[in-house]
């Protein structure tokens, strides 16, 4: 048990989640759709707007913080059996990839086939088994994260650190985004994975000593603003920093919101992050269309802004009339899809 009376481990039931890793994923996931519709506005507008600044002041630590969280329970059962563990971190996102790749490219088929042909739609699908289709990647590079952590167990995490250090900061770009995300990031989730216990020895100082925590992070903003502003958040070293101590302050960041209960929303995004994930592309994409065309708000700034909002509500809906509607394949891995013994009142986690 945490210091905020909530289990640890992975496998918890809903009832016992860890509150400031909910807040952490929340704030997370909000970073992630609002990039994903603050660019996609700008592009089909031709211009920018004030979101665009917020987006810009994220790049650091937007991905980071998401995979340091992803593999802070790794350690309580990355010693299982083989079987076990590939279905619960390789199987689990394997069908959900599998799932929502399909559902995506079939809401994109008919414009790319207007672009080319049917054909070539047809390659490019059978493509996104090897290169990440869209906003998927996330899911699509877990499996292989957890994977690679468990097959190097048993060598020396420092070593396995300066390794995964030197990738990140290595100017890598094979154009595949397996390969390039995975040489950007692993780093961030071995982190989560071999210095766990610090990082909930960071939230817990955060709790016990909240003003220092808000002065360490205003500190933190002034400096990731700083370095971003003049173009110094992208070079060797300076983004592996600014990475891990942007995910540091989202996890103080989400430690005071669960101390204080302020914000709930982030708390229940975070709850439900890879529901948003899977789901947010639709009512973000309409969103945008029918307010482009329209023109009913002229400012790309407000335009950004409504649009992720409808992202990440949209997305809650149709989880939501999903469940309604008996459909929950959608968010909930069938019982023909699992290949070791099921756990009781088994849910889509992003953490597991």
């Amino acid at each position: 048990m945490t210091p905020n009376g909530t289990s640890a481990t992975p496998d918890r039931p809903a009832a016992s989640r860890v509150d400031w890793v909910d807040y952490a994923k929340g704030i997370c996931i909000v970073m992630v759709v609002m990039m994903h519709s603050v660019l996609g506005v700008e592009k089909a507008a031709g211009e920018t707007g004030f979101m665009h600044a917020l987006v810009t002041f994220a790049t650091p630590f937007r991905m980071p913080d998401f995979f340091l969280i992803s593999g802070l329970f790794l350690s309580v059962v990355i010693d299982r059996d083989w079987r076990t563990y590939l279905d619960r971190k390789v199987v689990h996102f394997a069908y959900f990839y599998v799932l929502w790749a399909a559902i995506q490219f079939g809401f994109k088929a008919p414009g790319l086939a207007a672009e080319s042909s049917w054909a070539h739609v047809g390659y490019l699908y059978l493509e996104s088994f090897v290169e990440p289709f869209g906003t998927l990647w996330f899911i699509y590079l877990l499996p292989v994260f957890f994977v690679v952590t468990k097959l190097t167990r048993r060598i020396p995490p420092l070593a396995i650190f300066v390794v995964a250090a030197l990738l990140e900061s290595a100017p890598i770009a094979t154009g595949w985004t397996a390969i390039d995300e995975f040489c950007a990031r692993f780093v961030y989730f071995f982190v989560g994975y071999w210095l766990a216990s610090y990082v909930f020895a960071l939230s817990d100082r955060a709790r016990g000593n909240p003003a220092l925590a808000v002065v360490a992070l205003v500190l933190w903003a002034l400096i990731n603003g700083v370095l971003v502003e003049y173009g110094y958040s992208e070079r060797p070293a300076i983004s592996l920093a600014l990475g891990l101590a942007g995910a540091s302050a989202i996890i103080v960041a989400g430690t005071l919101l669960a101390h204080m209960r302020w914000l709930d929303f982030l708390r229940y995004c975070g709850e439900h992050s890879i529901v948003i994930y899977l789901a947010f592309f639709l009512p973000m994409a309409a969103t945008r269309t029918l307010l482009l065309k329209t023109g009913v708000i002229s400012d790309i700034g407000t335009v950004s802004l409504i649009v992720t909002c409808a992202g990440i509500a949209g997305a809650l809906l149709i989880w939501r009339v999903a469940l309604a509607a008996h459909a929950n394949f959608l968010f909930e891995r069938p019982d023909a899809f699992w290949i070791a013994p099921k756990k009781p009142g088994a849910v889509l986690q992003a953490a597991e």
